[in-house]
């Protein structure tokens, strides 16, 4: 991996904006850190094994969640990607193929390592039923490893929707994104003022898509000057004074037992934490620029990108590998947030950093980039496409709800107003990712 690294990295062209693909490999990598260090496992007395939130814990820790919750960025910087992939296609191919091969050349990479990791756990957990195993912090780990799989979904929407929202960019600039912050704003009215029911499901699509719209703005250069640190300010007072005077809680993740979350669904609260990231993170591109300039620190960021996906997928599983053999090996989890706890984060995350790093190997040859040679130019693979990301869609959040357990038994979750099962979810994710990954061919480009 190395020799490919160091050419890789010295074949950078000269314009690549080199701190987008540090902003993507940090805001992951902060995910990852976030969960191993959050994650609180308790074995009671009768043998069960129970998955806590230190945050709940250790509830003055919560402000912390304004700096690790740092999804906006990596969506962001997503943004500013479909930004220049969208408009790099439109100039090789004719109109109506360049949505088809748009979703290919940005989903491609996503879902192949997104369908093995399915796979295997689907089978890993299909094995466990038959044989009658289950118990203990099994049980917990079927439900919890599907749970990031919910990033996944957004982000397909977010691709899916990329075109017509570049489009009312284009035309609107600032406010297109202004639109979709009184949308956002109307929703949590609507939910907290006047109890319509459900409407709160519809800021999945408003917030995210709002802090994805900034990322077309920081393609077009429009992020420069004073305005990340009006961003910065204006969006940390405005989710203080929610968090304050409103019915939004303080942690920017959700929290067990709480009647609001500010993640699921989004917040309007969250919205403002995602503007006033984004504007942090703005304010140090000049000196991290700078930084990236280094022959090893970019050669360390080239690495990271090529495997961060396939990390941040299974790096719940070894998270709990690793308190598996613990609890295999009869080790004594002390209670959380006490000294020997904090004592031991260390040794329990360098271990699930080292058992990640062995999935990682195994797994990352699914976690390849799609040449240009591989895109459909088909006019008629639109809508394929369009529909094979839709299912993916919904198969994906559905099997992040519902997680892998119960198989055979039907167990359900909602999503939305519907309810799924994991069987349903599967092969609704499988169907779509065939056809986004077989939409027809007609020619290769050059």
């Amino acid at each position: 991996m190395g020799s490919s690294v160091r050419e890789l990295a010295e074949k950078t062209p000269t314009g690549r904006d080199r701190y987008i693909d540090l902003l993507r490999v940090a805001s992951l990598g902060t995910v990852v850190l976030g969960h191993w260090l959050m994650a609180a496992v308790t074995v009671g007395d009768d043998g069960r094994t129970e998955v806590g939130n230190l945050l709940a814990v250790v509830p003055g820790l919560q402000p912390l969640t304004w700096a690790l919750q740092i999804m906006p960025v990596f969506f962001f910087v997503g943004g500013f990607s479909h930004a220049l992939s969208y408009r790099s296609l439109s100039r090789k191919a004719p109109g109506a193929s360049v949505y088809s091969a748009f979703l290919r050349a940005r989903l491609q990479r996503l879902l192949r390592p997104t369908m093995v990791f399915i796979g295997v756990w689907g089978v890993a957990a299909l094995a466990v039923q038959l044989a009658g195993e289950g118990g203990a912090l099994l049980d917990v780990t079927l439900r919890l490893v599907a749970q990031p799989l919910w990033f996944i979904g957004i982000y397909l929407a977010m691709v899916a929707f990329t075109p017509p929202l570049l489009r009312l960019h284009e035309r609107y600039g600032w406010g297109a994104f202004g639109g979709l912050v009184l949308a956002a704003g109307a929703v949590d009215l609507a939910r907290f003022a006047f109890g319509v029911p459900y409407v709160e499901f519809l800021n999945f699509a408003f917030v995210w898509l709002a802090v994805h719209q900034l990322g077309f703005l920081r393609a077009d250069g429009r992020l420069r000057v004073r305005v990340p640190a009006a961003m910065a300010v204006a969006g940390l007072a405005g989710a203080a004074a929610l968090v304050a005077f409103g019915p939004y809680p303080l942690s920017m993740v959700g929290m067990p037992g709480e009647r609001v979350s500010n993640m699921a669904p989004p917040t309007f609260a969250l919205l403002c934490h995602g503007v006033w990231l984004v504007g942090a993170v703005e304010l140090l591109r000049g000196p991290a620029t700078r930084w990236l300039a280094r022959p090893r620190v970019w050669r360390g960021v080239v690495a990271a990108n090529g495997v961060s996906m396939t990390a941040f997928l299974w790096h719940l599983t070894a998270m709990l590998g690793v308190y598996g053999v613990l609890i295999a090996a009869d080790v004594r989890l002390p209670e959380p947030a006490t000294a020997q706890w904090w004592a031991q984060v260390p040794l329990r995350m360098t271990a699930a950093a080292a058992l990640t790093a062995l999935l990682v190997a195994a797994f990352r040859r699914f976690e390849s980039p799609v040449t240009a040679r591989e895109l459909t130019t088909t006019p008629g693979a639109g809508p394929a496409a369009a529909v094979g990301v839709t299912l993916c869609l919904f198969g994906v959040l559905g099997l992040s709800m519902v997680g892998f357990g119960g198989l055979l038994e039907g167990r359900t979750a909602m999503l939305v107003a519907v309810r799924v099962t994991a069987p349903v979810a599967v092969g609704m994710a499988l169907v779509g990712w065939l056809l986004v990954e077989r939409a027809p061919t007609a020619r290769r480009w050059r």
